[in-house]
C-alpha cells in the first residue's frame, strides 16, 4: 500500500464525520505535518503520513516535538487500521 492511499482514507474517514481533511503546506517551514485535521467543536490536529513501515524523518520529528510542546496533538500514520483510533483520541481529548 502506498502513502496516497493511506491518506486518501484518512480523508474519506475525516469527511466522513463532517470535518476536514486540509493538506498542509508551509513554504519555508520544511518538516511539518502532511494533513491539519479539524473536528466538529474545535478539535484539531495535525498527521503526518507515510507508507506501511515508513517512519518520520529527523527534521519531521523535530516539527512534532515542537507543535505538541504548544499543547497540539499530533499523530505519524502509517496504515489504515490506525485511523480509527486516532480520530477517536482527536474527538476525546
Amino acid at each position: 500500500m502506498r502513502e496516497k492511499t493511506v491518506e486518501q482514507k484518512l480523508i474519506r474517514a475525516v469527511k466522513d464525520m463532517g470535518g476536514l481533511a486540509l493538506k498542509f503546506i508551509s513554504p519555508g517551514f520544511d518538516g511539518m505535518p502532511d494533513r491539519l485535521i479539524l473536528l466538529s467543536y474545535g478539535k484539531i490536529a495535525f498527521v503526518e503520513v507515510k507508507a506501511p513501515g515508513k517512519k518520520m524523518r529527523p527534521l519531521q520529528e523535530k516539527r512534532k516535538r515542537q507543535l505538541e510542546s504548544l499543547g497540539f496533538l499530533v499523530f505519524c500514520i502509517d496504515g489504515p487500521e490506525q485511523i480509527g483510533g486516532i480520530l477517536h483520541e482527536i474527538q476525546t481529548t
